[in-house]
């Protein structure tokens, strides 16, 4: 099974659930300010697993730059 972000960020939620009991059982204050880092950290999961745009087109180009001129140096 692929980890995809959004499967990540999900899974990074689920860290809600003993915040929210934390905050209601014990101190609310720190529930909130636990709560607000898990819906942080979860966002910050998801966008750097996303995609970019134009995120790895310029490698693959220098990659084939890089074969074309190895083998012209072969056979030269």
């Amino acid at each position: 099974m692929e980890l995809t972000p959004r499967l990540a960020g999900t899974i990074a939620l689920l860290a809600l659930l003993p915040a929210i009991v934390f905050g209601v059982t014990k101190n609310p204050l720190a529930g909130v300010v636990t709560a607000t880092n898990v819906l942080l950290i979860s966002t910050i999961i998801y966008l750097l697993m996303s995609p970019t745009e134009g995120g790895h087109d310029h490698d693959a180009d220098s990659e084939t730059d890089r074969d074309a001129d190895h083998d012209h140096a072969d056979t030269a």
